[in-house]
C-alpha cells in the first residue's frame, strides 16, 4: 500500500558534532510509534519516561493517578503525525529520560508518497553514535569520552566494561539501527494487516 511518509531529521541537543538521524515515518503513525522509532535509530533501550512538546502540549505516557510533575500529559498514543502536519508544525521536541535530560530537535524536512516496495518506518541516514543509556546527560557523555579516551585513566576500563567493552563516538551503528527498525516495520505491518481484517468482515 502506497501511503503518505515525512521524512524527519532527529538532532540530539547540546552535543558537538551533531549526533543526527533522518527516516520517513508514516504521517498516519503516532507519536508512540514515534518514540520507538526514535529508540530504534538511537540505539537506545526504552529505559526511561519520554514525552513530546508540541507548542505548549505535552504528549508521552500519562500518569495514572493524574497530572505528572503538575503538568497534563496527553496519550501519545492518541496523537498522529498527520494532525501536527495538517497545523503546519515542522518542528518539535522530544525529551528521553528526565534524569539525563536528552533533548532532540524534531524537524519535518517534507513529506511524499511513500513506495510500494518499502516497509515503513524506513532508516535513511545518520551520524555518530549516540550516547549509552544512563551516561549522565550531554556533561556525563562528554565526561564519559574524555575517559576512554585517556589510556592512562583510571576509570578508562571501568566505563569500557560498563558501555560493552568499547565506545566509538565516530561510528554510527547502521546495521543495528536497520535491524531494530526493521522490526518496528513489521509490527506495524501486521497490526495494519490485522486491522484491515477486522475491518474487512
Amino acid at each position: 500500500m502506497i501511503e503518505p511518509v515525512a521524512r524527519l531529521r532527529i538532532e540530539l541537543q547540546d552535543i558537538k558534532p551533531v549526533i543526527w538521524r533522518r527516516v520517513d515515518m508514516p504521517v498516519t503513525a503516532s507519536l508512540r510509534a514515534l518514540h520507538d522509532v526514535i529508540q530504534a535509530v538511537m540505539c537506545w533501550e526504552h529505559a526511561h519516561l519520554y514525552e513530546f512538546r508540541i507548542g505548549e502540549r505535552i504528549s508521552g505516557e500519562p500518569d495514572p493517578d493524574g497530572a505528572a510533575f503538575g503538568r497534563k500529559v496527553f496519550a501519545a498514543k492518541n496523537a498522529r503525525l498527520k494532525q501536527l502536519l495538517d497545523r503546519g508544525v515542522d518542528r518539535f521536541l522530544y525529551v528521553y529520560d528526565f534524569g539525563d535530560d536528552w533533548r532532540h530537535d524534531i524537524i519535518v524536512e517534507g513529506v511524499r508518497d511513500g513506495s510500494a516496495d518499502v516497509d515503513y518506518p524506513a532508516f535513511v541516514d545518520g551520524a555518530r553514535a549516540a550516547p549509552p543509556e544512563d551516561v549522565g546527560g550531554p556533561f556525563g557523555f562528554l565526561e564519559f569520552l574524555d575517559v576512554i579516551a585517556d589510556p592512562s585513566h583510571a576509570d578508562r576500563d571501568q566505563l569500557l566494561r560498563w558501555c560493552g567493552g568499547g565506545f566509538d563516538p565516530d561510528r554510527l551503528n547502521e546495521q543495528r539501527i536497520r535491524v531494530d527498525l526493521a522490526a518496528v516495520a513489521e509490527f506495524r505491518r501486521r497490526a495494519l494487516l490485522g486491522h484491515r481484517t477486522r475491518t474487512s468482515r
